[in-house]
């Protein structure tokens, strides 16, 4: 089997990787990058192609998934995390506690 075949990957797993591609371009990634992280993510959820011998190997784990959906930061503009910086400094310098 040449690399890249996906030939050993079920109908589900292909489903999964177009719909994770998908994700990955709406957020700006370029096609090809998408494609590849879309295939790694599910290569390491599902542990690759799963076509031969059904019903073995391990159980899938979507913790890939649930990162990827993930945005790090605050939720907080920035103007606003500043605010309640500053106000959190004043409050600890008024009482004596920094």
């Amino acid at each position: 089997m040449p690399r890249g075949d996906k030939s050993a990957y079920t109908d589900k797993q292909k489903r999964q990787a177009e719909h994770i591609e998908k994700g990955y371009e709406e957020r700006g990634v370029a096609k090809e990058e998408a494609e590849r992280r879309a295939w790694a993510t599910v290569n390491k959820e599902t542990g690759g192609g799963n076509k031969s011998g059904s019903g073995r190997g391990k159980a899938d784990t979507h913790e890939s998934s649930r990162k990827g959906g993930r945005i790090g930061g605050s939720s907080q503009s920035a103007t606003r995390r500043s605010a309640a910086a500053k106000k959190g400094w004043e409050t600890r310098r008024r009482r004596g506690s920094a």
